[in-house]
């Protein structure tokens, strides 16, 4: 059995009354949602009770879930809603990706900078962390969302698409050029006058 066919099962459950087979769901996501929620709200109280907040939204709202598309993809929107939604009620900005520690650990451009731990091998690295996690804070939110969803999140074209509610063919944009700003933020990083070498 698959998540996503475990997943409808436990919200069929929920909705013929079996209150219990949502906290499985709960267990099963909070973790993810939690993240998720702490790339815009880096308060990890705040994102506790905006987690809250949102999967009590979706408890509410699953008797109107028709499985047309994952229960995570349909949990993920909810969330990323009410972060939105908490962030313009303290009418505050997301918090930049810096604070992100895995982030810049899912592009393979690390890679070639592990060969030795040498003293101007770990600053590159660690420069070069900083200037990708730099590169994805400064995306306008739609090219955020999309890559961080395809890169971290590991979902398909079709899956972000749902999540973002837009066509696949506008994910696939949004991807491209954010890729293209990550990597013109790198480039410029091993051009004249920096510590990289080519």
């Amino acid at each position: 059995m698959t998540e996503q066919t475990s997943d409808q099962a436990l919200v069929e459950r929920v909705q013929r009354g079996h209150r219990q087979a949502f906290d499985l769901l709960v267990l099963r996501y909070q973790q993810r949602i939690l993240k998720l929620i702490m790339r815009y709200v880096y308060d990890p109280v705040e994102a506790q009770d905006i987690a809250q907040e949102a999967f009590l939204k979706a408890y509410r709202a699953l008797p109107s879930f028709r499985g047309d598309s994952a229960f995570y993809t349909w949990m993920y929107r909810i969330a990323i809603n009410t972060a939105k939604n908490h962030l313009a009620t303290l009418q505050r900005r997301p918090v930049s990706l810096d604070q992100d520690p895995e982030g810049p650990e899912h592009y393979d451009i690390n890679g070639r900078l592990r060969d030795e731990d040498t003293p101007e091998r770990i600053v590159l690295r660690d420069e070069l962390a900083q200037t990708v996690a730099d590169a994805i804070g400064a995306l306008p939110e739609e090219l955020r969302g999309a890559i961080m969803l395809r890169e971290i999140d590991g979902l398909s074209y079709e899956e972000i698409a749902q999540a973002m509610d837009c066509p696949v063919g506008t994910v696939r944009s949004r991807i491209f050029r954010a890729r293209e700003a990550i990597d013109q933020r790198v480039a410029a990083l091993s051009g004249p006058g920096s510590m990289t070498k080519p």
